[in-house]
């Protein structure tokens, strides 16, 4: 546990701490729980830092982020769901889906349009949910998802599909989510 290695593990995984969060919140939907969940996958990252090769810092870690979260849902009873930040004013900040515009009317209707993605995206299956996450807001190639999800390019494709082709769907059926089918 160098300084060498301390400060080359800041230097490389902490610019992807806001992704880990941002996932985690997503697939916890509890931001203490993405909180714990950040923390134990960094820890479990640094402890393996120096065995890590190659430049794709930001997929080994939310692959070591979405292990995590897969053994602590196997392990723990089905958490109680709290609202997005969106739906809860006093949460703490979390992801905004909004753009930013000067026009106050134009604001308001974003922050709300903002607010029923954020509940249809929730309302979708986890390996939906999952997947439309780190393609639309973590940006992620469909190379880094199968790698992080451990499933090959073509299941990543598919899900990404499915994914859009229900929220699409939801979106435009209603303006009240309900749960979506697999």
């Amino acid at each position: 546990m160098t300084d060498d290695r301390r400060r080359r593990f800041e230097a490389q995984a902490l610019p992807h701490l806001d992704a880990a969060y941002n996932l985690a919140r997503w697939l916890t939907r509890s931001p203490a729980d993405a909180e714990d969940l950040v923390q134990e996958t960094m820890l479990l990252a640094y402890r393996s830092f120096d065995n890590v090769r190659g430049t794709q810092i930001r997929a080994w870690l939310l692959t070591i982020l979405r292990n995590c979260h897969i053994s602590a849902h196997r392990k723990a009873p089905p958490a109680r769901l709290v609202p997005l930040p969106e739906e809860n004013p006093e949460a703490p900040s979390g992801l905004v889906l909004i753009a930013e515009g000067p026009d106050p009317e134009g604001a308001a209707i974003g922050a709300e349009e903002g607010r029923q993605l954020s509940r249809w995206l929730a309302q979708l299956p986890e390996e939906f949910r999952e997947v439309l996450v780190l393609r639309e807001l973590e940006e992620c190639s469909y190379r880094e998802i199968a790698e992080i999800m451990g499933v090959p390019i073509g299941t990543v494709m598919s899900r990404l599909s499915r994914a859009r082709r229900q929220l699409q769907q939801a979106l435009t059926e209603t303006s009240e989510p309900k749960e979506v089918s697999r």
